[in-house]
Order: C-alpha cells, then structure tokens, then sequence
C-alpha cells in the first residue's frame, strides 16, 4: 500500500462510502500507526453520518495521529 510510504501526512477521502465495518476500523488504526512512526498524520474527511458513528464508536478518533474532518460529537 502506497500510504505506508507516504512522505506527508495522508488523508482518506470517505466521502463514497455508504457502509462501513470494524475491519476498516482496525485497517485505518494500523495505518495511523504505521503513519505516526514516520511522524505523519491520518485525516480522516467526508464521511457520512453511518460511518462517522462507526469511527465514534470504536474510538478511532482518538487514536494519536488520527485527526478527522467530521461531524464527532462533542462528548468524544
């Protein structure tokens, strides 16, 4: 995958999404991760509501170096 060798920060347009599961979840957590290592960022943009609950639920937008472009509650 290229966005393991990203030379920026890499952002993940889910704007075309309408579903979404915890195997992306667990995909994106390990970029983040990959990404930070390398002291890049992963912004998350354009998710529909469905998906932005999914990200709130599992806490993905509260893993370092993950920052997201979106509709999370103001209790995350």
């Amino acid at each position: 995958m290229l966005a393991f060798r990203a030379q920026s920060d890499v952002v993940v347009d889910l704007s075309d999404l309408d579903f979404a599961d915890t195997s992306l979840m667990v995909d994106l957590a390990m970029l983040s991760n990959r990404l930070r290592r390398r002291d890049r960022k992963l912004l998350l943009h354009g998710a529909k509501p469905q998906v932005w609950y999914l990200i709130e639920l599992v806490g993905l937008h509260r893993l370092p170096g993950v920052r997201v472009d979106g509709p999370i509650s103001a209790a995350a």
